[in-house]
């Protein structure tokens, strides 16, 4: 995300914002102080931050708001959910301030997506104090959920290509609906797993996966053996031992003692009827047992009582993928399952109904066919991701609403608007375009995977 200049943060596009239905409510309405010329006058009593209070933004957004107070974009309730069961009871005031400390800036108020940038990625309105229905991506989701899901899903992790939905600029929101985002659908969620899954595979390729398909290896492997990301995630971040402190001046700070690019499939710790697959992808969560040691000793004294490696959905997803090349990519190869000696000592009695015995060992008589057969040709692929005819109105019509996520020109400042002329490289214009760019571009994914 790029840094805001200091007038940006603060800049009212007086032209812009009176175009906002917001603009026809006095700005006392939200912000309190007082309506007079007088400027020392007009700003006692002012509140910077009006969304902070639900019942600001919930005067005319009450079918929203009042599940959103209970979502996990605003509370810390799934971090809750982990904590208090790896610790005790009368540990729990020493972990509220922790989160009071590290977590709270994470979470978010309407206006944090809505208006401005989240506080814990600097603040500052995202274009004049104009209101974005579609938060602008680089600016709000990706702005804090950055570390992991941003580079996986742009691409940014060293040889490792960007997600196939991103390669066809679909943003966030293209698959996470408003819904999700407040906590309408499933209200009140201890943990982002809880419940139905949301977004599904399905929801776009309904006709590609499992029996019926036409597809070899969805033929095979139906709906309940594998997840979608078993076969079409690659390789991910997986971080261990999160530390956090507070520096001498107070600022509270973090730091991970190391990282690495790995792929593994576990046992499904969540297996049931909303995800009743075998086995799927798990990632390493960055917490220790002596995480919160700065706040106190043995915080978390029941650390083992959750698995260190978790259910995940990688946003890295491939058409092609080393998984797919051969039936013995999977079968009968424990590299790319998570075995007891790819898991540390002291983790391995908390991870046991995660952990593989082995690889599953390739049928017998089972060959490897090549990718080519497991997936439709390359010329029928617009079936398989969704060609235009396969459409429907309400996918067409959110692809074209999707102008506002990626930045649209009529809000533009001259500055934004050079910005964008200059970002044509990376999505990879025709007038920009390298010789070499376009080789590259031309390469497929299955001749990426095979240098």
């Amino acid at each position: 995300m790029a840094p805001m200049e200091p007038w940006q943060r603060v800049w009212i596009d007086a032209e812009q914002y009176a175009q906002d239905i917001h603009s026809r409510i006095n700005c006392t309405s939200c912000h309190q102080g007082t309506a007079v010329a007088d400027m020392d006058s007009a700003h006692q009593g002012m509140n910077p931050n009006p969304a902070e209070d639900p019942e600001t933004c919930g005067t005319c957004h009450p079918d929203v708001v009042p599940a959103n107070a209970n979502s996990l974009h605003t509370t810390l309730r799934g971090y809750d959910t982990t904590l208090y069961e790896r610790s005790t009871p009368e540990n729990h005031s020493a972990i509220e301030e922790m989160e009071a400390n590290h977590c709270a800036s994470c979470h978010t108020t309407c206006g944090d997506c809505h208006v401005s940038q989240p506080g814990n990625v600097g603040s500052g309105l995202l274009e004049g104090h104009v209101f974005k229905s579609t938060p602008p991506m680089s600016q709000t989701c990706t702005a804090c959920h950055g570390s992991r899901v941003k580079n996986e899903y742009f691409g940014l992790n060293e040889g490792i290509p960007g997600d196939v939905h991103f390669r066809e600029r679909m943003a966030c929101s293209d698959c996470h609906t408003a819904d999700e985002i407040h906590g309408v659908a499933q209200p009140a969620t201890d943990h982002r797993y809880t419940g139905d899954q949301m977004p599904t595979c399905e929801s776009c390729h309904e006709g590609q996966v499992g029996v019926g398909s036409g597809i070899e290896q969805h033929e095979i492997h139906g709906t309940e053996i594998l997840s979608c990301q078993a076969c079409h995630s690659t390789t991910y971040t997986n971080c261990v031992n999160c530390h956090v402190e507070k520096a001498d001046n107070g600022t509270p700070f973090y730091t991970i003692e190391s990282s690495s690019l790995e792929f593994y499939l576990g046992r499904n710790p969540l297996r049931g009827s909303d995800r009743p697959y075998r086995y799927v992808p798990v990632r390493h969560v960055p917490a220790d047992a002596n995480s919160f040691s700065f706040y106190g000793e043995n915080l978390l004294s029941n650390f083992g009582n959750r698995p260190t490696w978790v259910y995940t959905t990688p946003h890295n997803i491939q058409r092609n993928t080393p998984q797919t090349e051969t039936c013995a990519s999977c079968h009968g190869n424990d590299e790319i399952f998570l075995t007891a000696d790819k898991v540390a000592t002291s983790e391995l009695a908390a991870n046991a109904d995660v952990i593989v015995d082995h690889a599953p060992p390739l049928p017998e008589g089972g060959e490897a066919p090549p990718a080519e057969s497991a997936t439709p040709s390359e010329d029928s692929g617009d079936g398989f991701w969704g060609s235009d005819s396969a459409a429907t109105p309400e996918a067409t019509a959110a692809k074209d609403s999707s102008d506002d996520f990626w930045g649209s020109d009529s809000a533009a400042t001259p500055e934004a608007t050079a910005a964008k002329d200059s970002s044509d490289d990376f999505w990879g214009s025709d007038s920009a375009a390298t010789p070499e760019a376009t080789a590259e571009a031309n390469k497929s994914d299955n001749a990426f995977w095979s240098n």
